[in-house]
């Protein structure tokens, strides 16, 4: 189907240095430190990225799903929060994703969005640490 490139360059220690990550499609280049990662400091890291992955891919995928089963999503809006815990490690990521789908009933809505949390490509890719939904019908 297709393939995607990222690229990342890091530049010095781990504590004092600083790097970018960027999309090959031009569409995101943003820094990254330290403190960005494991303190609050300016600027994203790799946990943020991943969640804006998953949070994208699993809407989409529900939309699709959604879809398929004859409805027509007006709004799918997810937020994905990546705990980073010692190790470290990427421990859990809680989904929690509110739409606005007219005609669905709540029942066949979580069938739908349970079934978009375990086979999106992104949930299958990060299959390792545990993923929480938490799906709300408007």
């Amino acid at each position: 189907m297709t393939t995607r490139i990222s690229s990342a360059e890091w530049k010095g220690t781990l504590k004092e240095g600083s790097g970018t990550m960027k999309l090959a499609s031009g569409a995101y280049e943003g820094a990254y430190t330290f403190a960005s990662r494991f303190e609050e400091g300016k600027g994203t890291n790799p946990e943020e990225l991943i969640g804006a992955a998953q949070a994208g891919c699993f809407s989409m995928f529900l939309s699709a799903l959604l879809t398929k089963a004859g409805y027509t999503p007006e709004r799918i809006n997810t937020s994905a929060t990546v705990h980073l815990t010692e190790g470290p490690t990427i421990s859990l990521i809680e989904l929690k994703c509110e739409a606005s789908v007219p005609g669905v009933s709540e029942a066949e809505f979580q069938e739908h969005a349970a079934a978009a949390k375990q086979n999106c490509p992104v949930s299958k890719a990060l299959a390792g640490p545990e993923i929480t939904l938490s799906a709300t019908l408007l």
